[in-house]
This record gives structure tokens, sequence and C-alpha cells, in this order.
């Protein structure tokens, strides 16, 4: 399996099993994650360790994500992010609008921050 998803208490973990997210398998995340969002999945953690390149259309899958939990009053934290994989990310400028963490421990810490702010 490409992803695998595990819910966690106030999250739900999306870990990318592929050492790619393009144009092969960035629609299926995209598919899986409107899934997760449609279910009432708020706050979603893409953990993209394992990934060590990605296209346009991975980064789309992330956009959707993002957009997703924004629209739903929650929160998307992207982390585990590869040398290449962060170096497309600062170059999209999309670590301006995206909430990273090194690990998915760490997102999780500051989603349970978040949840303790409301």
């Amino acid at each position: 399996m490409t992803f695998e998803i595990h819910k966690n208490g106030n999250h739900t973990l999306v870990k990318v099993n592929s050492d790619r997210l393009d144009t092969n398998n960035a629609p299926d995340l995209k598919s899986t994650l409107v899934v997760l969002s449609n279910e009432g999945e708020k706050n979603i953690v893409l953990d993209l360790s394992s990934c060590k390149y990605c296209d346009s259309s991975g980064l789309r899958a992330v956009l959707v994500a993002n957009r997703l939990c924004e629209d739903a009053i929650g929160a998307f934290v992207l982390c585990g992010l590869q040398p290449d994989v962060e170096n497309l990310i600062n170059i999209s400028m999309l670590h301006t609008v995206l909430l990273i963490t090194k690990t998915a421990d760490e997102a999780k810490k500051l989603l349970q921050k978040k949840e303790n702010l409301k």
C-alpha cells in the first residue's frame, strides 16, 4: 500500500510509503485526503519521511490537504521532509503557508498545543 492511515485521537496521520510523490500516486493521495475530510477529519498530518522526490502534482495534493483542513477550521501539518522535497517546498514558498515539523511526534505535539488554546 502506498499510504498508511492512522487515526490518533485529535488527528489522522497519513504516511506516504513511497520514495516518490508524483503523477503516479498523487491523485490517490488527493482522493484519500478528500475522503478523510468528508468523514469529518479536520486535523491531518502528512508524513513524507520516506519520500525523496515530489513533483507539481504532489505539491497540489499537499495544497488540497491544507485547504481541506483550513475549510474545516482544522490544521494541516507536513512532516518528515527529505532535503530535495524540502528544497522544492522552499522554492515554491510553501514553507510560508504550511505548518511544517521535522517528525510526526512534533506534529502531534503542535496539534495538541493548538487544541489546548481553543
